[in-house]
């Protein structure tokens, strides 16, 4: 089974293209409207970068669409156990000194 995480920047990029194609616009295009790097987009398309919310804001409002259709329906990562908290409490970096 694949990796959640892979899997919806995988599903994310092709969002992405497919509006992008749907506008007839070049990554190029996109980066002028966005503000977003065009090498970083095609990362983003090809789902080998993971980006944050402000440049996703970024590339949705290029693209002249609401960031939730491009989010809705992907896959959510599962829970870890390993992360020090309880179940369901996020986990928390130790206090310094």
């Amino acid at each position: 089974m694949a990796d959640p995480i892979f899997e919806a920047a995988r599903i994310l990029g092709e969002r992405i293209r497919a509006r992008r194609a749907e506008l007839g616009i070049s990554q190029e295009n996109l980066d002028a409207r966005s503000g977003v790097h065009w090498s970083y987009l095609g990362q983003v398309e090809r789902g080998q970068r993971n980006p944050s919310l402000r440049n996703l804001l970024r590339i949705a409002a290029g693209l002249d669409i609401d960031l939730g259709e491009l989010v809705r329906g992907l896959p959510a990562p599962p829970e870890q156990d390993d992360d020090g908290g309880g179940e369901g409490e996020p986990a928390r970096r130790p206090r310094r000194g």
